[in-house]
C-alpha cells in the first residue's frame, strides 16, 4: 500500500524526522529513505541501535510511544494530503474489470489502511484489506500474504503481489505468490529486487499484455 498505491513515503520520512529530532536524532530525509518498508517499531529500533538516544531526550516515552507518535501524523497527513501513485487506480480498475479479486496485504495498521481507502476512494475496487499487525510477524514475514490470501480463499501460488520495497517483496516472494516489483527511482537498480518475476518503474507501466505474458509464464512453468 504504502508507496506502491499512495504517495505516502514522503509522509512516512516527515514524520520521523520530526519525531526522531524531538530526541535529538536529525535525519536526512535520505536517511530515513534507508528503511523504506520497515515496519515503525523496526525503524525505531534500527535508529536506536544506530544512534541511542538517552532516557532524558525521550522525556519519558518508550520507543513504542515514539513509533506510535510518528503513526499518528501520518494518519492525519494521509488524510488531509495523500494522492495515489501513477497508475494505481488504473491498475486496480484492470483487475477489476476481468473479476479478479483484489486485496491490500500491508505492514501498517488497519487503522491507516482504512485513511488511505477512504481517501483514494477504492473501497469498490477491493475485495478485502489485511494487515500485518494482526499478523504473528510482520514483513519481511509471509504472514500477511499467507494471511491475505487465505482470507480471499486462494492458493499463494496463484497470486500476483505488487511492491515497492524490498521488505515487501520478500514477503510476497517467500509467501510463494508471483510478484512485480515497482521500486522507487532511487532504489530501482538494488539487486534486492532480482527475486521479482518483473520489475516495472512505475504502476503506469503495467498493461494487459503484462499481465497475460505473466500468466503464460505461470501456465508453462
Amino acid at each position: 500500500m504504502d508507496g506502491l498505491l499512495v504517495d505516502s513515503e514522503p509522509h512516512w520520512r516527515a514524520m520521523e524526522r520530526e519525531v526522531f529530532a524531538t530526541v535529538g536524532l536529525y535525519l536526512t530525509d535520505d536517511e530515513c529513505k534507508q528503511t523504506t518498508g520497515l515496519p515503525i517499531p523496526d525503524v525505531v529500533n534500527y535508529w536506536y541501535t544506530k544512534a541511542p538516544w538517552s532516557d532524558e531526550a525521550t522525556a519519558g516515552r518508550t520507543k513504542a510511544e515514539l513509533g506510535n507518535a510518528i503513526t499518528s501524523g501520518v494518519h492525519e497527513r494521509i488524510a488531509q494530503f495523500a494522492e495515489p501513485m501513477p497508475g494505481a487506480i488504473e491498475t486496480l480498475e484492470l483487475f477489476a474489470q476481468r473479476g479478479i479479486p483484489t486485496a491490500i496485504a500491508s505492514a501498517s495498521p488497519m487503522s491507516l489502511i482504512e485513511v488511505v481507502v477512504d481517501r483514494l476512494r477504492i473501497r469498490t475496487y477491493l475485495t478485502l484489506w489485511h494487515s500485518a499487525t494482526l499478523e504473528l510477524r510482520n514483513k519481511p514475514a509471509p504472514d500477511v500474504y499467507l494471511g491475505t490470501a487465505r482470507k480471499l480463499g486462494v492458493d499463494p501460488a496463484n497470486c500476483l503481489a505488487f511492491e515497492d520495497s524490498g521488505s515487501g517483496l520478500t514477503s510476497a516472494h517467500t509467501a510463494g505468490m508471483n510478484t512485480v516489483a515497482v521500486p522507487a527511482a532511487f532504489e530501482f537498480e538494488n539487486p534486492k529486487f532480482a527475486i521479482a518475476d518483473l520489475i516495472i518503474p512505475s504502476l503506469t507501466d503495467f498493461s494487459p499484455e503484462l499481465l497475460a505474458a505473466l500468466q503464460k509464464k505461470k501456465f508453462h512453468s
